[in-house]
């Protein structure tokens, strides 16, 4: 069961309309390491978890992306203003201005829609929480790339908070992953002699061009 809270999770404003940052907030909110991918991915995949607790997990961590959808289109809403003037976006999608009346709609920044394609589930927890942290780190990486195209101070406050959720989400991912990292597909493989060989394909090293040893290849414990 999915409750909705009027209140936002966190407060959303802006100094002024920015119709351009708008088209570029349209990544996390329609895009493939946006908040709907992320929202999906983990309800979907906790539908067979059968650990109560990283159950839970997924489903906290996937209504509280909801949350953060939310926030991404009401920052979107206000950064749009009042009136469509496709003359206002300079490049990037004007789907917003010219079909959908300014309202936010499952887009990324060029206008691409939202599929479920980006959403991964393999049914098995290693594989699935690797997934997630590594969903977690591009979403991360997307809203600091956001962070430094903006001078608003409202949405800059706004995207702090969001990029801080996705570093908790981050470490909750890999704690339950350290809880299950010997289980699944990670169980009955990496045991052999197989699994520890490093083969050195890289010869001659660029090292080796100044008279200098071979890079001694990495250590596997």
């Amino acid at each position: 069961m999915f409750k909705h809270e009027k209140a936002l999770l966190n407060d959303v404003k802006i100094e002024k309309p920015n119709p351009q940052f708008a088209v570029l907030m349209q990544e996390q909110l329609g895009g493939g390491n946006g908040e709907l991918k992320a929202a999906m991915q983990y309800i979907s995949q906790s539908f067979r978890v059968k650990d109560p607790a990283i159950k839970d997990l997924f489903l906290d961590i996937g209504a509280e992306e909801l949350s953060h959808m939310e926030m991404v289109a009401t920052t979107i809403n206000l950064l749009n203003g009042h009136d469509v003037d496709y003359n206002a976006v300079g490049a990037g999608e004007i789907q917003a201005h010219v079909i959908n009346g300014l309202n936010p709609g499952l887009i990324n920044s060029s206008g691409y829609s939202w599929t479920a394609d980006y959403v991964t589930v393999t049914g098995d927890l290693c594989a699935d929480l690797l997934s997630n942290i590594a969903s977690e780190q591009r979403a991360k990486v997307v809203y600091q790339y956001l962070y430094r195209q903006v001078t608003d101070r409202y949405v800059r406050e706004t995207i702090d908070f969001l990029l801080n959720r996705e570093e908790a989400h981050n470490a909750l991912f890999r704690e339950a992953f350290n809880k299950v990292q010997n289980t699944g597909s990670n169980k009955d493989f990496g045991v052999t002699e197989d699994s520890k060989l490093y083969f050195n394909l890289s010869n001659p090293s660029p090292d080796n061009q100044f008279g200098k040893p071979e890079a001694t290849p990495p250590s596997f414990s």
